[in-house]
């Protein structure tokens, strides 16, 4: 079976590729992940030379790869069926289904389930009764 993949797929380019970690997060009580430093003495809000880099517009991606997943396709929330089937002639986007959407696709297929498993317990009661 074929994947799917996207009509086009544009590459995701980054200007710098290292990241930015927390200033002063080889100590246990600081955590690694980026907050700016507020400090007024600070040499990494300063920027000064041969300390942390400052994260600034050139860690980002390029504007037409932005919010982009990395198989290519964009997300896309969708809240009822018929969304589903507009996004099926796109080959652009992925869906994401809404929590109301799973919740009634859910309770359907559990009212035909359990419809199914009424059924197949009378049929091994009808058989228990025959031995």
């Amino acid at each position: 079976m074929a994947t799917l993949r996207p009509l086009m797929k544009s590459k995701i380019t980054k200007k710098r590729s290292k990241k930015s970690i927390q200033y002063q997060s080889d100590y246990v009580r600081i955590k690694w992940n980026w907050q700016k430093p507020s400090g007024i003495d600070s040499k990494v809000h300063r920027r000064f030379r041969d300390q942390i880099l400052m994260p600034s517009i050139g860690y980002c991606r390029n504007k037409k790869a932005k919010h982009m997943l990395p198989s290519g396709f964009w997300q896309f929330l969708i809240h009822s069926i018929k969304e589903l089937e507009m996004l099926l002639i796109c080959n652009t986007h992925c869906c994401d289904c809404s929590h109301r959407l799973l919740q009634e696709t859910r309770s359907h297929c559990g009212k035909s389930n359990l419809a199914g498993h009424q059924s197949h317990q009378s049929q091994c009661q009808s058989a228990q009764q025959r031995k």
